[in-house]
């Protein structure tokens, strides 16, 4: 499995932005679609945006379609969440995935996950 470690997260206000950043130490994940979901207190995980090897694809959940974009940097081993317009319902922690498969958007095709980074978005 790939390690993947978040950072980014933080406490902002509604309506402020926030950019997520993951990236896997040592490994690449150049071939794997790339994933961002998020648990928030007594939720269960969700999905939240995923992307695919090339960059082809893009998959948004409902909740957050036009103000997050998920972006990737496979030269630098990195992949971004770019949140805008955040608002207290986006308070969570959000999770880093890759799949092994090139282009994913379910949650079960995603099997190495990081520890997460805490997003607080206060109204």
């Amino acid at each position: 499995q790939v390690q993947l470690v978040e950072s980014g997260g933080g406490l902002v206000q509604a309506g402020d932005s926030l950019r997520l950043s993951c990236a896997a130490p040592g490994r690449t994940f150049s071939s794997s679609a790339m994933g961002w979901f998020r648990q928030g207190p007594g939720k269960e995980r969700e999905f939240v945006a995923a992307i695919s090897w090339d960059s082809g694809y893009t998959y948004y959940a409902n909740s957050v379609k036009g103000r997050f974009t998920i972006s990737r940097d496979n030269a630098k081993n990195t992949i971004y969440l770019q949140m805008k317009s955040l608002k207290p319902e986006d308070t969570a922690v959000y999770y880093c995935a890759a799949s092994r498969r090139s282009v994913a958007s379910f949650t079960d095709e995603f099997g190495s996950w990081g520890q997460g980074t805490q997003v607080t978005v206060s109204s």
